[in-house]
């Protein structure tokens, strides 16, 4: 862990000295600006008596000024994403030292109908998503609870092979994430593409070179008025022309401007993650694959889109008055960059969505490279069809504390169950999630923590948290029947393993154990596998009939008054409860 903390320390330190230079760049940079808008003052008082001159000199000052504004909003971006780079650090820093609760916890994404997600604190706070979570764009989000809650078994080792290759690229890894921090819009994303599929022209395709020819008449005026050649008048004219075309279009080219003007930095920033893509080198071949999706026969996806956001860019001048009026009066400005947004929008618009797809993709497997870097000592899973279903040597919960947590030895076959009985927080609840955890991380193409790991397949399922629902009018117990059979629904179509913890939570003991060893044989009869935590002792005279189930326990001990958990997994049945220890020693009972 050292390691890893000095190198993100000393990015901090590089990131902080790169962004004191710009910023000293960015504040000359504010005084040429000013100095130009002097000197083009100064022009205008001295010159105010010719008014060729001082046209020159407004037209000239407009040119120099527009470029500088330009540099000046490169070295914004060129800050702005060294103080991201810095961020970024900091909270892998925070992240390693246990501090990652202030984090996006991806609550939303918790579905208590799931297989598996709400049972094994796989989002909210100190969740799972939580502490892996570094992705910066919302379908980027999107796509890393996809991908933690998909239940897929298949092209695991694919998966394995594009993390690790994420996880060896830190600097391209913390490039990407900068990017895409910036990459801030008004609307969603799911809008825009929207947008795009669903948009309507309104300027026909015959004044396509109407606009160039405009402008250049425009130029050629201007010419001969300084030669002499024609009068001011005449400039006027055309200029009242250029503004009665461009009338024409106004309402409509004003809905899209307003339109674009809300995509335009989302098209710049995603433009940028494009180049990123398309520069890295990819060997694996599931990066391989999304990055062929990007890569046009003619043409690279960056400089579509660059065209995209510099004609987006270009409407939005006429924001500013002084070009509007110049630029509609004398090249027909809006009505070209209009004509040239719906032309690339017929061409490429039902692309994006693609595009969109695979920025997303890169998005959230960072993430998982990045938790890959972060946890160098963890053990890729082998990947045996028909081997062991899980074999694990010291295997512990990612979330718990590594100098704190107790690792136990985990090695189930297929179609065989485990019951675990034990007393109150000697470990059974933990130990169920670190085993469902394991299953998870396995099937995303994640390592585990663990010195070796076996590992064939399975999807998962499980009931562990079944609440009652005031809504739909639910009673718990009926809920929990819900739960249960929508797995022995499920273990008719396919292969998972069951991680239950209690049976039958909601009803008596005598009907829970009779309920509770019938639903265990149904669930061995169907040549599943799994783990049953339970309090009910009984349910352990299971494994005397069927060769299938082993029983296994959490102990606990008091010592000196005092209770003692070791949470070590053992074999047999825990005789040890502490419930009516606990009540004594809270003075709740005497």
């Amino acid at each position: 862990m050292d390691e890893l903390l000095a190198f993100y320390a000393k990015n901090i330190t590089g990131y902080k000295e790169k962004s004191s230079k710009v910023k000293s760049l960015l504040w000359m940079s504010s005084l040429l600006r000013l100095g130009v808008f002097l000197l083009a003052a100064f022009g205008i008082y001295f010159f105010i008596g010719n008014t060729k001159v001082v046209l020159a000199v407004v037209l000239l000052t407009i040119i120099v000024f527009v470029f500088l504004v330009s540099r000046h909003s490169d070295l914004q971006y060129k800050y702005h994403k060294f103080l991201a780079l810095i961020r970024i650090n900091e909270i892998e820093i925070d992240v390693l030292n246990r501090k990652f609760h202030h984090l996006p916890d991806g609550n939303e994404f918790n579905d208590p109908t799931h297989f598996y997600s709400q049972d094994i604190d796989l989002f909210g706070k100190g969740s799972f998503y939580q502490y892996c979570n570094r992705t910066a764009l919302e379908q980027g989000s999107e796509t890393l609870a996809e991908i933690f809650t998909e239940n897929n078994i298949e092209k695991i080792k694919l998966k394995q092979e594009a993390i690790k290759e994420l996880a060896a690229k830190p600097e391209w890894r913390q490039e990407f994430s900068a990017v895409a921090t910036l990459a801030k819009t008004e609307i969603p994303y799911k809008k825009i593409t929207s947008w795009l599929h669903s948009y309507k022209s309104f300027i026909s395709k015959k004044i396509k070179h109407i606009p160039t020819v405009f402008s250049t008449i425009s130029v050629l005026l201007f010419v001969l008025y300084f030669l002499g050649y024609v009068p001011g008048f005449s400039i006027m004219i055309w200029f009242l022309l250029g503004m009665i075309i461009t009338s024409i279009y106004f309402k409509k080219i004003n809905k899209l401007s307003s339109d674009t003007s809300k995509v335009q930095s989302i098209f710049q920033q995603y433009q940028k993650l494009i180049v990123e893509i398309e520069n890295e080198n990819f060997t694996s071949a599931l990066l391989k694959e999304k990055k062929d999706v990007i890569i046009q026969n003619n043409k690279k996806t960056s400089a579509i889109l660059q065209e995209f956001a510099r004609i987006l860019g270009a409407l939005d001048q006429r924001n500013n008055m002084i070009f509007s009026f110049l630029g509609n009066g004398f090249l027909l400005w809006d009505v070209n960059q209009s004509y040239k947004i719906e032309a690339w929008i017929k061409n490429y618009g039902l692309a994006v969505e693609e595009w969109f797809n695979v920025i997303a993709f890169f998005d959230a497997y960072n993430s998982l490279g990045n938790f890959i870097f972060n946890h160098p000592n963890y053990i890729f899973p082998t990947i045996k069809k028909g081997g062991k279903l899980l074999k694990v040597e010291n295997a512990a919960h990612p979330l718990l504390d590594p100098n704190k947590s107790v690792k136990n030895d985990i090695e189930i076959d297929k179609a065989q169950f485990f019951i675990i009985t034990g007393a109150n927080m000697a470990g059974k609840s933990t130990f169920l999630r670190t085993v469902s955890l394991q299953i998870v991380m396995s099937n995303i193409g994640l390592p585990v923590c663990g010195i070796a790991a076996q590992y064939s397949p399975i999807k998962l399922i499980t009931s562990m948290r079944t609440t009652d629902s005031l809504t739909d009018d639910e009673s718990y117990f009926f809920s929990e029947l819900k739960r249960l059979k929508f797995i022995v629904d499920e273990i008719q179509n396919d292969s998972y393993f069951i991680v239950l913890d209690e049976i039958l939570k909601g009803t008596n003991s005598t009907d829970k154990a009779i309920g509770s060893r019938k639903f265990v044989q149904k669930l061995v009869a169907s040549k599943s596998a799994g783990i049953i935590a339970t309090h009910d002792l009984s349910l352990c005279e299971v494994a005397s009939e069927l060769p299938q189930v082993k029983n296994y326990y959490f102990d606990a001990e008091i010592i000196d008054n005092e209770l003692h958990f070791d949470y070590k997994f053992k074999d047999g049945i825990c005789k040890n409860m502490n419930a009516s220890f606990l009540l004594k020693k809270m003075e709740i009972v005497d």
